[in-house]
């Protein structure tokens, strides 16, 4: 059904709600993960353009997701990851689409409105643009 499934990851506890069940979800379809994480910092969003040097966020955020890839590997499944640069709605689509993904895994944290306003909505530009089905689980509170 889902042979590959990406899964965007924001390096929050938020994964914690989202990592288990797209575990689950992965078992049960024999389907590969590809954990993807976009860097949204200054150097991040300028990295190629200004030939700058990784930064200790992009470093922290690519050994995070090794860590996640090696934790679900031991688990039985086959998983690889990807660090993007950029904006996060457009860099979760445009990965998905290079990759063949046929599904995309995320977190929902419930905004409304003004949060949305404040924070944004990452998932609300994915769902409007992806062609491929949502798989989207609440994070927890706090």
């Amino acid at each position: 059904m889902f042979q590959k499934i990406l899964v965007a990851l924001e390096n929050t506890r938020a994964d914690d709600s989202l990592v288990p069940q797209i575990q689950k979800l992965a078992s049960l379809l024999h389907s590969e993960l590809l954990l993807v994480h976009v860097a949204d910092g200054w150097v991040a969003r300028n990295f190629n353009q200004l030939k700058l040097a990784e930064s200790e966020e992009m470093k922290s955020d690519r050994r995070y997701l090794e860590s996640i890839a090696r934790r679900l590997r031991e688990s039985g499944l086959k998983v690889s990851f990807h660090l993007a640069l950029g904006e996060p709605a457009t860099e979760i689509l445009k990965t998905a689409d290079a990759e063949h993904c046929d599904l995309i895994a995320m977190t929902t944290h419930g905004h409304r409105l003004i949060g949305d306003i404040i924070y944004g909505s990452t998932i609300e530009n994915v769902r409007h643009k992806a062609t491929v089905p949502l798989f989207v689980v609440r994070a927890s509170p706090k």
